[in-house]
This record gives structure tokens, C-alpha cells and sequence, in this order.
């Protein structure tokens, strides 16, 4: 109940924000549809408010956010002091129908992360983006932008590029708006950054559908019901579900915006062009700008590439030259004064094309042709149907398409034509990063799918354009297209009940071990930690949630989180593999899965696994994790004693066959434990670590068990834990 309870309060607060600039802001041809920009008026407000606090020097969110609520309540007094109660009301009352469409589609949303936790966290099925996020958050709601202390102004940990402080990463480089986002509202309703990364990133979602439906309404001319279907159907899309399921809120941001930018453009272009209709113009597309410029600051570059399209190919056919010079000073002014304010996040933008050239960043998508864009994929990978469901699935909208068009090109050539300019330059940029990604072997596929969610409000509003044919006088093409609707809203509908099962019983959760490593930073003895974890969620959590402790990483671990020595005090360890030393030397347990060590203590050692393991497994919800060998196996330890240390090694082990387990020290057998179907500990004492690295093999006389169809991997056996209790007595 808490996440329902906790997503409505912020959807409602949102709007709240942005309902009096609506009011005021909303050009005056379309004043009485003021709700539609609610929710992006609300979104960019509340960044500017947290910008402004940034830079006025103030401790974090936490110390003006609740202040800062006047300011929508004087806009919303002002607006509806100049409109009218009933008026404001009257108006309101006419998106009753869309407001239903959004509280269902949240609930919907929050579902799986409701069953999937009790209390309010964040989950993901694969990206690390959202701690990400939520250490930006925790800059923004809790340091003051001079603050150097802990990490933040670790310089030789968090430079990036000209960057030399984890604040001004967050200001220049990295995504501001989303970050700013949960910090103004985690400060306001008294919220950590890991309850509501996932709840803002839904939200992002939801309040986007108005947009959409605008869209479809206002650019594209459809009928009413038709808008408010594909609203909905952008809502239950698996393009949208999977940028929620990997917690992409700067991409839904981007795409939000570029709705009103695309709109604003194709409005202004298609009536009486003067300096006065794009004032009155500037404060939505100024809007628009502010969120693209505060979340996904390089797409600015390309997020006019739709309206560009439909002014520039009407310029070389009409040839006003003179027009279309008026209406790119008129789309691009308020660009220019928002790149004024975000000036960093400006000039920033060059170091960030260099930081795109030096890193191959995201993972491999799988190619999305259009019957998959509109909803047929095979299920949360976004991996395509069954060949033979593809092409006949293409072939068919691809029929529907033609038929609308040529229908309509005499009568309605300009709705073609406007379709026609969304879809195509998107298409050409979608085709070419998918081609670059397969010639040279790079993520650019992970490109291409952000290219097409920015863009996807107007490519889903331009392939739909065989709805049209609802309305025909021909029963068979109306039948057709109602037929149409129905098998893509089930499609949709299917794909997300799939993503709503994964997200139930997610890979990656903010679960109570994590969130227990808030109170290291209560602890004055500890100084400085070594991120010393493998799991690369766990490690990025682990920095957001000690922000005010350096720290330092063994491996890169993204941006603004450089390895370098591990020069800390204390090692902060996770996974099957754990060190346990003496009461003397001072170790911290955290949780079930996390431990501190103290580097200077005379019993300190590191350990990792080596060579012969397959990647780690888990059930997150259960808190279980284990690794299985592909057959021998290795441990990793350093012991940087100048002595040797005994230890003790505690193996949590299972296999699939009944079998011996060696654990050999160079040429010699330690001890062999037998290892079977059920899961249970076995003790291998008395390991003498001599200085300096060493390692220890398992083995088995017994063959690793053949894989099946199920898994085609050779298995040896499966450790949850290797526990290495070193013992206070002194090695001879």
C-alpha cells in the first residue's frame, strides 16, 4: 500500500506544481487545454528551483525545499485569480477521462514493486542507472555546492574531464533534472533517494502520457478516443516498460519534452508567423529546452530533428526562405536563453561528446523493426517474435499505412505529410546506429534505442496512422482498424503483464542489507573506505549511501568514480566471498552480506575469486546469491602481513551430483569435504596464508555434470559462501 499511497502523493504534488504556470504560460489558442502542461511545467519548475538553490550556496534540498512550496501556490492564487474558479474547474473537468487512464496505468506500474517489497526501495532488471541517480540526489538534498567534504571532493576519484568535485559532475556533466527531481521531493515528503528513484522514474512515465495525448490530438489531428488510446498505449508499451524496468528516467524526461518542442514547432509553422505569437510561444518551448538541458543535455543537438524535418522539406518545396529564417529565430531564442542559465551544462557539452568517444557505453538491444516498436517483442529483453509473426506482422501494418495514406493524401495530404516528417529522420538515425553497432561490434544498439524512446511519442503517433481508417465510410477499413487496435492493445497489454512478472522477482533490489550501510557513516572510526565489491549494483549503492566518507574503488566503476590506489582505512567487502578476523582487529559485520576491515590491523587479508567460475546468480527477494564452477576452480588471497596467517575456510557449498571437494595450497591437499545436492557447510581448518599473494584450487575427481537443454553449462559445484576465518594465533 505504501508505494500506491506514496506514487499518487507525488503524481498529485507534481501537478500541483505545474497547474498555476500552466495556467499563465499556455498560449491563448489553446488556453482551455492548460492541464496538458501541468505536468512538464511542474517537472522543470521544480529543477529551476533546485538549480537556483545550487548555486545560491545552500546545504542541500533539505534546507529550502519545503519553503519553496510557495511558489506554485502564489502561481496557482495568480492563475486562477486571473481565470476564474468555475472556469479553471470547467476546464479541468475535460481530461477526467485522461486523468483515469494515468492513476490506472501508475497503479499498474507500481504493482510489481509493491509485491516485490514490503517497504519503499528501488529495483531494476539489469541497468545500474538508478544508484546513479540516487548518489546525485544525495549531493543535491544534502551538500552545499563549495562542501568538499568526504567524497564529494575526492579529486583524484570523481575528476571527469575538467570536473574536479562529485557537486559540479552533477551541475555540468551528468543528469541533473532527474536527480534534482527526487532530491526536491525526497526533502519535501521526507524520502531517502533509494525509495524513490523507482517511484519518480514511474512517474516520469505517467506524467507523460498527457503529452502523448496531446500529440495525437493537437498535431495529428485524431479523434478524441483515438488520442487518448495511444496514451495509453505508450503507457503499456514495452519500449516505455523497459526504460522503468532499467530505471531511465533522463531518457523519459527527454522524451517528455521533445512532445512539446515538436508540437510548439509544427504549431508555429502552420499559422500566422509573427514575434508576438512566439513570445506568447517562448514559455512552453522554454520549458521543453530547461528539461532536455537538465536531463540528457547532449540529445539537444538532434531533439528538433522531427520539426526540422517538416519546416525545412516544406521550405525547399514552397521556397519561403524568409519564413523559415523567422521561425528557427523564434524556435532557437529560448534555447539560447536556457543555455545561458544551464551554462555549465552548455559548455559541458563538448566534454561530453569526448567522454561518448572514449567509452562504449550501455549493452546489446536487440534490433526493433516497427511491428515491435508497436508492441510485439518476446517479452522484457525486447527480443523480436517468431520470424514468421514478424514479417507478417510488418507486412500488415505496412498495408494498413499505405492505405491510410494514399486514402487520405488528396483530402488530408497534410496529416500524411506531418506522420511522414515524424517518422522518417528517426528512422534513418535508428537504421545507422544499428548498422554502425553490427559492423564495428559496439553497444551502439543501446544508442539506437535511446534514439528511438526520445523520439518514440511521435513514432508511435505517426505509425498509428492507419487509425485514421476507423472513421472511414468503408465498413471494411473501419472493421479493420478496430480489429487492428484491439490485437495491438493485447499485445501490449501481454508484454507488460511479462515485464510486470520479472519486476516482481527482480535481479537487482535496494534490499535491507544495502540500506543498513547508512549508519558506516555514523561510525567516527571510520575514516575511509576501500570499495572493495565485485557486484557492481552493490558497489555504486554502496557510494550513494556514503557519500560523506571517501572513498576509494578497485575497479572503474562509472563516471565520476575513478579507480585508483586503495589507499582507505577500511576495506567495505560483499559477495559469497567474506573475511572474518578476530574481535581484536576490529571488523564490522553489515548486514548479512556486507563487512568492514580494518587495513591496519595485523589479522587484515583480501580475497576474491579467481579463474573457473561462471558469472554470480541470485534471488534477490530471498536475499540468495551463489557461484557456480565450471569445474577446478581458484580463490585469490593477498595477505599483506609480513607474517604468515592461519586460517580456517568455511565453504556453503551444493552440487548437482555427489561428489569430493579438494582444496589444494600449491602442490598440497588441505582437506577434502564431500559435496552434495543439499546445501550445507563444510570446514576445511588449520590454512596457513604465507605474505604476499597465494591462491587456492578446487578440485574433484569426479566430472563436472553435463549440461541440458535447460543449461547448456558443464557444472561443478555451487559455493554461496566462502567464509575465511582467520585465526588470532600467530602462524609458526
Amino acid at each position: 500500500m505504501v508505494f500506491f499511497v506514496a506514487a499518487i502523493g507525488l503524481l498529485v504534488h507534481l501537478l500541483l506544481w505545474g497547474a498555476g504556470a500552466a495556467l499563465i504560460l499556455t498560449p491563448r489558442p489553446w488556453r482551455n487545454s492548460w492541464p496538458v502542461f501541468c505536468a512538464p511545467m511542474g517537472l522543470a519548475l521544480q529543477s529551476a528551483v533546485v538549480w537556483a538553490g545550487a548555486y545560491s550556496g545552500l546545504a542541500g534540498t533539505n534546507v529550502y525545499a519545503r519553503w519553496a512550496e510557495i511558489i506554485p501556490a502564489v502561481l496557482l492564487a495568480v492563475a486562477v485569480r486571473r481565470r476564474g474558479l468555475d472556469q479553471v474547474a470547467q476546464t479541468l473537468g475535460r481530461f477526467r477521462v485522461l486523468g483515469v487512464i494515468m492513476l490506472a496505468e501508475l497503479c499498474l506500474l507500481v504493482l510489481p514493486m509493491a509485491l516485490a517489497s514490503r517497504s519503499l526501495t528501488t529495483l531494476s532488471l539489469g541497468s545500474c542507472d538508478a544508484a546513479d541517480y540516487a548518489a546525485g540526489a544525495r549531493v543535491l538534498q544534502e551538500f552545499a555546492r563549495g562542501d568538499r567534504s568526504g567524497f564529494i571532493g575526492l579529486t583524484e576519484v570523481v575528476r571527469v574531464a575538467s570536473v574536479d568535485n562529485f557537486f559540479d559532475f552533477w551541475l555540468r556533466l551528468n543528469h541533473f533534472t532527474p536527480s534534482a527531481l527526487i532530491a526536491f521531493n525526497g526533502a519535501v515528503f521526507g524520502g531517502r533517494p533509494h525509495e524513490l528513484t523507482g517511484i519518480m522514474t514511474v512517474l516520469l512515465l505517467v506524467s507523460s502520457l498527457p503529452a502523448v495525448f496531446w500529440m495525437a490530438r493537437a498535431m495529428m489531428r485524431y479523434s478524441a478516443p483515438v488520442s487518448l488510446w495511444l496514451a495509453a498505449i505508450y503507457g503499456l508499451n514495452p519500449i516505455t516498460w523497459y526504460a522503468v524496468a532499467h530505471v531511465a528516467m533522463g531518457q523519459l524526461l527527454a522524451a517528455h519534452a521533445i512532445v512539446f518542442l515538436t508540437w510548439a514547432g509544427v504549431a508555429l509553422w502552420r499559422g500566422r508567423l509573427t514575434w508576438r505569437r512566439g513570445w506568447a510561444m517562448s514559455g512552453v518551448l522554454a520549458m521543453a529546452y530547461w528539461l532536455v538541458l537538465g536531463s540528457y543535455n547532449f540529445i539537444i543537438v538532434v531533439c528538433l530533428a522531427p520539426v526540422l524535418t517538416y519546416a525545412g522539406a516544406a521550405v525547399l518545396i514552397t521556397g519561403w526562405w524568409r519564413r523559415f529564417g523567422l521561425w528557427l529565430a523564434v524556435m532557437l531564442a529560448p534555447l539560447a536563453v536556457c543555455g545561458l542559465v544551464f551554462l555549465e551544462r552548455t559548455l559541458g557539452l563538448v566534454e561530453r561528446f569526448q567522454l561518448f568517444g572514449q567509452y562504449d557505453f550501455g549493452w546489446r538491444i536487440p534490433v526493433m523493426s516497427p511491428e515491435g516498436w508497436l508492441g510485439a517483442v518476446n517479452g522484457p529483453g525486447l527480443g523480436p517474435v517468431a520470424m514468421w509473426l514478424r514479417l507478417l506482422l510488418s507486412f500488415l501494418l505496412f498495408v494498413l499505412l499505405v492505405m491510410a495514406m494514399a486514402r487520405d493524401l488528396r483530402v488530408r495530404g497534410r496529416a500524411v505529410y506531418r506522420a511522414v516528417t515524424m517518422m522518417l529522420p528517426v528512422m534513418v538515425g535508428y537504421t545507422y546506429l544499428e548498422m554502425r553497432g553490427a559492423l564495428l561490434g559496439t553497444n551502439a544498439s543501446y544508442d539506437a534505442y535511446k534514439l528511438l524512446a526520445i523520439f518514440f511519442p511521435g513514432q508511435l503517433c505517426g505509425y498509428c496512422y492507419w487509425t485514421t481508417l476507423s472513421r472511414s465510410r468503408r465498413a471494411g477499413q473501419r472493421w479493420t482498424a478496430r480489429v487492428a487496435i484491439v490485437a495491438m492493445s493485447l499485445f501490449n497489454l501481454s508484454v507488460a503483464y511479462r515485464f510486470a512478472v520479472r519486476m516482481e522477482n527482480p535481479p537487482l533490489i535496494v534490499d535491507a542489507d544495502m540500506v543498513e550501510l547508512q549508519r558506516i557513516e555514523r561510525m567516527p572510526e571510520v575514516t575511509s573506505i576501500n570499495m572493495n565489491i565485485d557486484d557492481f549494483w552493490s558497489r555504486l549503492w554502496a557510494n550513494a549511501f556514503l557519500l560523506h566518507k571517501p572513498q576509494y574503488f578497485r575497479t572503474h566503476t562509472y563516471e565520476g568514480r575513478m579507480n585508483t590506489a586503495l589507499k582507505g582505512d577500511w576495506d567495505l567487502t560483499d559477495g559469497v566471498v567474506t573475511v572474518s578476523a578476530p574481535a581484536e582487529a576490529g571488523s564490522v559485520r553489515v548486514g548479512r552480506s556486507f563487512a568492514l576491515l580494518n587495513t591496519h590491523s595485523r589479522y587484515f587479508l583480501r580475497a576474491a575469486l579467481g579463474e573457473g567460475w561462471y558469472q554470480e546468480e541470485r534471488i534477490a527477494r530471498v536475499f540468495r546469491r551463489w557461484h557456480w564452477s565450471k569445474g577446478d576452480a581458484t580463490l585469490k588471497i593477498e595477505n599483506p602481513q609480513a607474517t604468515p596467517l592461519t586460517v580456517d575456510l568455511h565453504l556453503l557449498v551444493r552440487s548437482l551430483d555427489k561428489r569430493d571437494l579438494q582444496v589444494w595450497q600449491d602442490s598440497a591437499r588441505r582437506g577434502t569435504v564431500s559435496v552434495g545436492e543439499t546445501l550445507g557447510e563444510r570446514i576445511v581448518p588449520g590454512i596457513v596464508l604465507p605474505p604476499g599473494e597465494s591462491s587456492l584450487q578446487f578440485r574433484s575427481s569426479i566430472l563436472p555434470t553435463a549440461g541440458n537443454a535447460r543449461d547448456a553449462r558443464t557444472l561443478g559445484f555451487a559455493v554461496y559462501g566462502i567464509e575465511i576465518e582467520v585465526q588470532p594465533e600467530k602462524s609458526i
